[in-house]
This record gives structure tokens, C-alpha cells and sequence, in this order.
């Protein structure tokens, strides 16, 4: 193998040092199953060595409403108190799809006094046991989404902090997995939180994972010196197979990293599938339990995370897709505070979306055959039109253009305030139905926003701004 070349360099990056989830869920599954089969000799006790759903964290203190405009008006804690606890475990009949979000989590941040961390990583693996398939799907943490309950969109990535911070019903968790929902129009009802020293300790037990580095790459691990990875095939420890999957000094940052991500999910799997490992996961399985214990955080109970180990253990390499919201899913754009965000397309991310968790296909308005029209309508999303422009009947003439052309207007109104520019609210999904109205109205994809809300009365707002009043195409 490949032999690394270290800097001795004592020159670091400054900073809080961020890292990155790979794969430590599905991994985790696997072991759980194997081990809890073939090492515990009866139920009691494995149920007694489980305390992953109910694993201490942190409580934080209340604050101010937050605000696009103060992301970072926090308050901070003195030590590491006990967790707020989050959406509670719900039935699963062990047949229909299962959808977990997996956060990556910097614990230190609540060791450091910063409060209740960001994620760096998102990952939405979605598991279908009647096909025995799979998909894995990456989320970029500057992703400026709507986050339910918020009036002003914002980094993905602050939606767990928030969750924490404002202790909202659920905590972290829940928004975070709410605000995910309203992005991909996906129900979610299981989050795993992985602290990057069980992603290490855990590739450690296992000795090492094979990854193949198309390039040559400089990593930094934690607490280590930097490291230069050839071009090449290698067998990392868990510091390194951190680092470069963590790794954002190449030309293409976030998305490159987005791409190692796969990669080392992949050789996790690959690794704990190997004939050799079988009598490692075994002999070891009680300490293996207690390191990820101390790092994981899941809703998923013993009998659901058993279940799902082993359905994992049968899917082919080929029948999990992979998949990541890349350049052609989203625009490059400024927050009001003038950094550098990536504003979704939200159009091409139901596409990916569709891409990776159907086994037919993507079903999406970008299929060749399909008539944007007729999807629109098998939709039968029901929508609201209300006047932002101050225009009179304006509302009403365009509910009538639109229901002209097949849309299931409900409703009418004024809107609370005015508009320049017209915006659509989504509400449960409807990607469909948000192609066309974009299409038809010449609405900016800049002006859609994902509310999930699945109790909402309409599915779908619009928003009528000065731009439809003065420049529109009804008859």
C-alpha cells in the first residue's frame, strides 16, 4: 500500500476544527445485527448493553427568537449537561421505507462553551425492504433553505443548533429533519447524531478501510500533523479516513467532499462485510457497543436498528444508490450578510431525489415523455393565490387563468403584505406541480421556498408581487 507523507508543519488552520459523518450508521447496523446474534445469549441482555436511544447530551438554554440575521446569537453553556430528548420512536412494520437522517455533530463545540453545535454533514439514507434496495443521499451544509417555524431562510446546517438553542419540540433533531422534509418533499421519521470520535474509534476496531485516492491530497487530522495522501490505494486508520473525507482544499470544496463521502461509505460497508471480519465484530462486540454508545444519539429502537442491520447486510453494492445535491442542483449566491451560500434549484433536486429513492427511475417533469401538464394535475396539489401586488382582482383573475390551465386553485385573498417579486410557499412537496408554476408564471427558483407542513390547508401559496401585475402572460 501506498505509504503517506506527513508535514511536520506546526502551522494548523485556525479555527473550529469541522469534520464529517461517513457511513458510521449503516456500518453500525451491520455490527449491531451480527453482533447482537451471535454474542448476546438472550434478549434481556442485549436490550440491558442498549443505550443508544437514550444516551445523555446537551440541555440548552433558552433565548431570543431567532433570526436570519443573527445565526450565530447562541447562548453558550459551561459544561456538557444532559441532552434535550427528541422526537420519540414510532412504530415501523418492518416492510415499508425507512428514511434516517444522519447528522455529524462536533461535540467539543458544547465541551468549548459555543452551545449547541451546527452539523457538518447531513446525510439522508433511505432503506426499502420489500425491494431490498437503498439510496444515500448527501446535503451540503451552506444550503440556504426555509426552516419551518423560522420567518427567514438560512444555512441547513444551523437548523439542528436552532432546534437546541430555542428548545423547539423535538429539539435539533426534529428541525432538522423537518427542514430536510420541506427540501426533498420526503417524510423522515429516524435521525442518528454521530460524534466524530466513534467514526474514528469504530474504523479503528475494524483496523482499517481500503480507499483507492484518485489524486494526491493533503489531509489534516485531529490533534495530528497535516498528511499527504498519494494518488493510489491505501488502508487508512480512523483519523485519516476522517480527514480525508473531511478534506475541502480541493477545487471543487464542498462537492468533492460530498464525493470521498460515498467513497468511504462504501469501504466502511466493504470492510465490515469481509470474511475476515466476522470473528473481530464478535470477540469484540460489547466494546465496540460502548464506543458507539458514547457518541450516537438515535429515535431508532433496539428492535427497529436490529431489523434494519440486517436488511442492510443483504442489499448488493448495486442496489444501493448514491448520490449527492451538487453544481447543477442549486445556484451560487450571497446571503444578506454577504456570504457565500448555495441557493437550491429546487426542480433539479426532486430529480436527484427521484433518482436515487425509486427503483423505476427518476419520475420527474424532466422525463422525456412526460407532459409537464398532465403531472402537474395527477398531483391535484391545492394551491392558493394571493394578491401581494395591491392590484385589485388581480388574485382573482389569475385563479381563474390558472384553474384554465388545470390547476387546483382552492382559495384566494390578500396577502399580508406586499410583494416585488412573486413567491411560492411549498408546503408538502409537490415538485410537479412547482415545475409548472414556475414555468408558466416566470417565477425565479430564487423565489421558492420549502415549508413542511404537512397540516397546512393548501399545499401551495403564491404570492402575486409587482412583477406578475405589470408583466404577466393571462389573456
Amino acid at each position: 500500500m501506498e505509504q503517506v507523507q506527513q508535514n511536520n508543519s506546526e502551522t494548523k488552520r485556525a479555527g473550529k476544527v469541522n469534520w464529517i459523518f461517513i457511513g458510521l450508521l449503516i456500518a453500525f447496523f451491520i455490527v449491531a445485527g451480527v453482533a447482537a446474534y451471535l454474542t448476546y445469549t438472550s434478549v434481556r441482555d442485549f436490550v440491558a448493553a442498549w443505550n443508544i436511544t437514550d444516551l445523555p447530551g446537551i440541555v440548552v438554554n433558552p433565548g431570543a427568537d431567532p433570526t436570519q440575521n443573527s445565526p450565530d446569537a447562541v447562548p453558550g453553556i459551561e459544561s456538557l449537561p444532559a441532552l434535550a430528548i427528541g422526537p420519540e420512536p414510532i412504530p415501523w412494520d418492518g416492510a415499508s421505507r425507512v428514511n434516517v437522517l444522519v447528522m455529524g455533530l462536533d461535540y467539543r463545540d458544547w465541551v468549548s462553551g459555543e452551545g449547541a453545535p451546527r452539523t457538518d454533514t447531513m446525510v439522508l439514507a433511505s432503506v426499502d425492504p420489500l425491494t431490498k434496495t437503498a439510496g444515500i443521499l448527501t446535503i451540503p451544509r451552506d444550503l440556504w433553505v426555509s426552516m419551518p417555524g423560522f420567518e427567514d431562510p438560512n444555512r441547513i446546517n444551523v437548523a439542528y443548533r436552532f432546534g437546541e438553542t430555542y428548545q423547539l419540540p423535538g429539539g435539533g433533531p426534529q428541525l432538522a429533519m423537518s427542514t430536510v422534509e420541506g427540501l426533498l418533499g420526503l417524510k423522515i421519521d429516524y435521525y442518528a447524531l454521530i460524534d466524530f470520535y466513534s467514526f474514528e474509534q469504530f474504523i479503528d476496531e475494524l483496523g482499517f478501510i481500503e480507499i483507492d485516492v484518485p489524486r494526491n491530497i493533503w489531509v489534516d487530522p485531529i490533534d495530528g500533523p497535516t498528511v499527504k495522501l498519494k494518488k493510489g490505494a491505501h488502508d487508512l486508520p480512523g483519523n485519516l479516513a476522517l480527514a480525508y473525507a473531511r478534506a475541502r482544499n480541493t477545487e471543487g470544496g464542498d462537492f468533492d467532499r460530498a464525493d470521498r463521502t460515498m467513497q468511504v461509505i462504501m469501504a466502511i460497508r466493504d470492510r465490515v462485510l469481509s470474511s475476515d471480519m466476522l470473528s473481530t465484530l464478535i470477540s469484540r462486540a460489547p466494546v465496540i457497543f460502548e464506543q458507539i454508545s458514547a457518541g450516537v444519539q438515535t429515535n431508532l429502537t433496539l428492535e427497529q436498528a436490529v431489523q434494519l442491520a440486517w436488511l442492510v447486510k443483504q442489499i448488493p453494492e448495486d442496489d444501493i444508490k448514491r448520490g449527492a445535491i451538487g453544481t447543477e442542483h442549486v445556484t451560487f449566491g450571497k446571503s444578506p450578510d454577504g456570504d457565500d451560500v448555495l441557493k437550491p434549484r429546487p426542480e433539479q433536486i426532486r430529480i436527484l431525489r427521484d433518482e436515487i429513492f425509486t427503483n423505476s427511475g427518476p419520475a420527474s417533469p424532466a422525463m422525456a415523455d412526460a407532459d409537464p401538464q398532465e403531472l402537474m394535475r395527477s398531483e391535484n396539489a391545492r394551491v392558493s393565490v394571493l394578491n401581494g401586488a395591491g392590484t385589485p382582482g388581480l388574485a382573482a383573475r389569475t385563479a381563474e387563468y390558472l384553474t384554465a390551465q388545470g390547476v387546483n386553485v382552492v382559495s384566494t385573498g390578500d396577502a399580508p403584505e406586499l410583494y416585488s417579486a412573486t413567491t411560492i410557499v411549498s408546503y408538502t412537496g409537490n415538485p410537479y406541480t412547482l415545475y409548472y408554476l414556475v414555468d408558466l408564471m416566470g417565477i425565479s427558483p430564487n423565489r421558492i421556498y420549502n415549508r413542511f407542513d404537512p397540516s397546512s390547508q393548501v399545499d401551495i401559496d403564491i404570492y402575486l408581487g409587482y412583477d406578475w401585475a405589470n408583466n404577466n402572460s393571462m389573456p
